[in-house]
């Protein structure tokens, strides 16, 4: 058994205010998301879904930041993480569209809450292990952007579909956000790029640059970022897979004059 200090004991065994405020406006926003998509505001359902992701993304780094983490705080964001964006945006995409596909409704939507369950015990069993700079599989936020963002692109009018075809893409964006949770494609982390506590000028500047950008059309805008994030994993995968491919052959090429050994005298 480890061998830890008082003051590391202590630090594993507190409860801290600030990050645990932040994770538990997570777990209310997933919870607002579900009672709204119950009373027929999907819209609001799928806003506060985004939101929960704002505030799913402060807690880790307020906790690093403020040195306060704990692993009560870990298990605590893991929950969290499970009802907002796991179980949340399965309801709200249920309540909205799958419902009218009888079973495949309901099995589209547990297909995604599996997914980031998994997703989730995976992650948690990883940490340490993995290469920080990438995710093993699609994030659970992210899977409930790309769910929660279809939706409100869709009650925002943006799609001129009729409502049968609306269901189905409903289907197919609720099973590749599911599965894609569980795949082994490495999507970017970009927990490599750390600020600390001042960050340079021209960081504001794109900050101002990125909320502008995305004001000018939420659901288009955050939609469309999040189906480029959603397939980059993929691509990233194809690029290893034909880098391992291009290196083997350089070494099988280099090898090659070596293993046919010396070259015999010309003959006289």
């Amino acid at each position: 058994m480890p061998n830890f200090s008082m003051d590391e004991t202590r630090r594993r065994r507190s409860i801290y205010l600030l990050p645990n405020a932040f994770t538990t406006a997570n777990l209310f926003a997933g919870f607002y998301a579900v009672v709204q998509a119950m009373n027929g505001q999907f819209e609001m359902a799928a806003i506060a879904i985004f939101v929960a992701m704002v505030f799913d993304g402060m807690d880790g780094r307020v906790a690093r930041l403020t040195n306060t983490q704990s692993a009560f705080g870990e298990q605590y964001d893991s929950l969290s993480d499970m009802a907002s964006f796991g179980i949340a945006p399965a309801l709200v995409m249920y309540e909205w569209a799958l419902r009218d596909l009888g079973r495949w409704g309901w099995l589209a939507a547990f297909i995604y809450v599996v997914g980031a369950a998994l997703r989730l015990a995976r992650f948690n069993t990883n940490i340490g292990v993995i290469d920080k700079r990438f995710f093993q599989g699609l994030p659970s936020p992210s899977a409930a952007a790309l769910v929660a963002g279809f939706v409100w692109l869709a009650v925002d009018n943006k799609f001129l579909l009729d409502p049968e075809t609306i269901r189905w893409l409903a289907f197919v964006f609720t099973v590749y956000a599911g599965v894609a949770m569980v795949t082994s494609a490495p999507f970017y982390s970009g927990k490599t790029f750390a600020l600390g506590r001042s960050v340079p000028f021209w960081v504001i500047l794109l900050v101002v640059a990125a909320f502008v950008f995305v004001s000018s059309d939420p659901p288009v805008v955050l939609f469309g970022l999040f189906v480029v994030y959603g397939l980059s994993g993929w691509f990233i995968m194809l690029w290893r897979w034909r880098r391992a491919r291009q290196l083997t052959r350089m070494r099988s090429e280099a090898e090659a004059p070596r293993d046919a050994g010396p070259t015999p005298p010309p003959a006289v």
